[in-house]
């Protein structure tokens, strides 16, 4: 494991630079490592190569497209179109794609995200407390494609409708496991279609690695069957995070993530605990259930202009019942750290690598987009 670490940071910087190098100017590619105006499109090619518990070794490639004419004047955020293509040791392969776009000077935004999956994946069972030797194997293939449009409500809020749709199909189950028994809603296979509403305050100055301002999300979605949906349920998320300076070069990022469902939720619909964003070391999954919450707090110290350590700690953990989420039982904490590098001396796009341990032998080595929150 600690090769693969050794290997992630010294190949994908290495490789990086050798992009920026190798582009060509009068194809609208970087040159350098920075920038120029006056373009409408400007590509940032990115090499890709990882470890984590999901996928074990991965590599691909992918890009973020700016599209240098579409600006929210009011923060000077760019329209951007981040993209990727992954293949993995597991025989997993993940297409991405996530556009982002600021209309009229920056008084509308179109947030999309779109997913394409072919995930050999493990399945403990539903619930905080499930045993390790529960785990079994399936295969499934993911479609997934979300769109939200906000309407700008100044100076720092938002509002908006989203449009969600997933389409999730199990091609293969562990015969006589938990998933062939037909008891877990899901286990077939499901389709998640439904609206939504989104509510937010944004005060961050910049996206990718916010240094100070704060950050609250109130979500909505229903899935229903008038949209297709073979699975009927309500889901409300409260994101919050803030980022206070505690020196020159110093912050503190708080994050508190609550995911509330409620319904015939199928299991590929229940929060989710694990994965690179919301809870580093531990498998995306390893515990799943209609309720969550994760609680984060993480040190920064950009220690160069293009360069920052990290070290976080978390906790949190997953109920059937909402009323009994915040009793403080089967707590999963973790821990860990990381470094980040910024890729262009004048655009926000950051590359991160994070290792993560939580309790019971989990762990997890991250390679990143920007920050995890």
């Amino acid at each position: 494991m600690k090769k693969y670490i050794l290997y992630t940071i010294v190949f994908t910087f290495f490789m990086s630079s050798a992009v920026f190098a190798q582009a060509k100017n009068e194809d609208g590619f970087i040159q350098s490592d920075t920038i120029r105006q006056g373009k409408n499109v400007q590509l940032v090619a990115l090499p890709i190569i990882f470890y984590t518990p999901e996928t074990k070794f991965g590599f691909g490639g992918g890009g973020q497209l700016f599209l240098l004419n579409q600006t929210n004047e009011y923060n000077q955020r760019l329209s951007n179109i981040f993209f990727s293509a992954i293949y993995t040791s597991e025989g997993q392969f993940i297409f991405e794609a996530t556009p982002q776009i600021y209309l009229g000077s920056g008084n509308y935004f179109i947030d999309m995200f779109y997913t394409f999956r072919i995930f050999p994946n493990s399945f403990w069972g539903i619930g905080a407390t499930t045993p390790e030797d529960n785990k079994e194997s399936y295969n499934q293939t993911t479609n997934k494609f979300d769109i939200t449009l906000l309407k700008r409500l100044p100076p720092n809020l938002n509002f908006g409708l989203s449009l969600n749709f997933a389409n999730y199909k199990i091609t293969e189950v562990l015969e006589g496991g938990i998933l062939d028994s037909g008891a877990v809603p899901g286990s077939d296979g499901a389709t998640i279609s439904g609206m939504g509403a989104v509510f937010n305050l944004d005060s961050r100055d910049d996206i990718g690695a916010p240094q100070a301002g704060n950050y609250l999300s109130l979500a909505a979605r229903f899935s229903s069957e008038l949209f297709g949906a073979t699975h009927a349920f309500n889901k409300f998320i409260l994101d919050l995070r803030t980022y206070q300076r505690i020196a020159k070069k110093s912050i503190l990022a708080f994050r508190l993530y609550v995911e509330n469902n409620y319904g015939d939720v199928p299991f590929q619909g229940m929060a989710s605990y694990g994965g690179s964003k919301y809870a580093r070391g531990y498998f995306n999954g390893r515990f799943i259930d209609k309720h969550m919450y994760i609680l984060q707090a993480e040190y920064r110290w950009r220690f160069k202009e293009r360069w920052t350590l990290a070290g976080f700690g978390l906790f949190g953990s997953v109920n059937d019942e909402a009323g009994d989420l915040f009793s403080f039982n089967n707590l999963k904490p973790s821990f860990g750290g990381g470094i980040r590098f910024k890729l262009i001396k004048d655009k926000s796009t950051w590359l991160r690598l994070d290792y993560g341990k939580g309790i019971d032998g989990q762990s997890g080595i991250y390679f990143g987009v920007n920050e995890a929150f």
